[in-house]
């Protein structure tokens, strides 16, 4: 698990890219600070995602919604926010359907998850 600095670095490494229109790489990095501040926040919340992810040895895409879930009752928008994460990842990287402009709008959400830890 990172932490908050390094997280923000991942951050603006991402900034970074995506000014050099390296939405593929950008969309990853933003997508990778969106999980590390899911698992500082289901860690600090004492969440019992944690009791799988243990269980199993590690995260998965769907610990991660579980976690999202969880946090919902701490963080009221929290899913709205890693929904855009997810957008990232899949369609900003994965599917390779995002432009510049669309991950200029996703990003900030990942930034205000970054900011609730």
């Amino acid at each position: 698990m990172l932490t908050k600095d390094s997280i923000k670095k991942l951050l603006k490494e991402a900034d970074e890219l995506l000014s050099k229109g390296d939405v593929l790489q950008a969309s990853e990095k933003y997508y990778k600070a969106a999980e590390e501040a899911i698992k500082i926040l289901s860690f600090r919340n004492s969440l019992g995602v944690i009791f799988k992810v243990n269980r199993i040895g590690h995260w998965n895409s769907k610990l991660y919604f579980d976690a999202v879930d969880e946090l919902e009752k701490f963080y009221p928008n929290i899913r709205s926010l890693w929904i855009s994460a997810w957008l990232l990842h899949v369609e900003g990287f994965h599917e390779v359907r995002l432009s510049k402009e669309n991950v200029e709008v996703l990003k900030p959400d990942v930034e205000k998850l970054v900011e609730l830890i």
